[in-house]
């Protein structure tokens, strides 16, 4: 699911600290950010972030669980528009729009 905030102020790590989510790493031109729903560290919601000027162009999905390896790498994720994910995406764009 993607979401577009017009006209950032401020730091865009800090403004997404206060709304709960961890910096993870930078991957090119974006930065990755986590936000776990339970202690075990999943479910969580992922964030790829990038920023065009002053626009914030977000790429959230939930992750279900961790991803496995070995002959099929597999990513246990949520995409769509429902859900955890959807009530996520609604909190955002209050919060920062």
């Amino acid at each position: 699911m993607q979401i577009e905030v017009k006209n950032v102020e401020g730091n865009p790590v800090n403004n997404l600290r206060r709304l709960g989510y961890s910096f993870q790493r930078h991957e090119g031109d974006e930065m990755s950010f986590i936000r776990p729903m339970a202690m075990a560290g999943y479910p969580r919601f992922h964030m790829y972030v990038k920023m065009n000027g002053a626009d914030m162009l977000i790429n959230i999905h939930l992750d279900v669980k961790k991803e496995t390896y070995g002959e099929n790498t597999r990513h246990h994720g949520e995409y769509g528009n429902d859900g955890a994910l959807k009530e996520e995406v609604r909190r955002l764009k209050a919060l920062l729009e």
